[in-house]
């Protein structure tokens, strides 16, 4: 018996396809442009600042409640040494950028240099903000 009216499909609907494509970019410029801006960290300002322009440099940020992350990727003290570790191995003159919050533990911080001590980092520097007004 056949069914009146019912006829066989000759082409595929590509609707939902196109919804699910527009979706998956809309999610990926979003996910993208939240990596690129890193960690919020309220830096302490310095006087004579000085400005590390080392093209091959790695940023450590300390948040005030005492996260880490290399790179605006949060990890642990034992994952950020395994990271150093490696960036070590393939940079050898590697320069990293720690950045602090003000209000963060002084001893979260000593962690962190002495964990890149103990990793061998030949190029350390803080970051800061500069005060209103002062230095080149």
């Amino acid at each position: 018996m056949q069914v009146q009216g019912k006829k066989p499909y000759n082409e595929i609907n590509i609707t939902p396809l196109v919804d699910l494509t527009f979706v998956l970019l809309i999610i990926f410029i979003l996910l993208t442009t939240a990596a690129v801006q890193g960690i919020k960290v309220d830096l302490p300002s310095a006087s004579s600042a000085q400005t590390l322009n080392e093209p091959k440099s790695r940023v450590i940020a300390v948040s005030n409640d005492g996260t880490l992350s290399i790179d605006a990727v949060p990890v642990s003290l034992s994952e950020l040494e395994a990271e150093l570790r490696s960036s070590m191995a393939t940079t050898p003159d590697l320069a990293i950028v720690l950045r602090g919050d003000r209000t963060v533990q002084y001893d979260r911080i000593m962690q962190v240099l002495d964990l890149c001590s103990k990793v061998g980092v030949p190029s350390l520097g803080m970051a800061s903000t500069r005060p209103p007004g002062g230095g080149a």
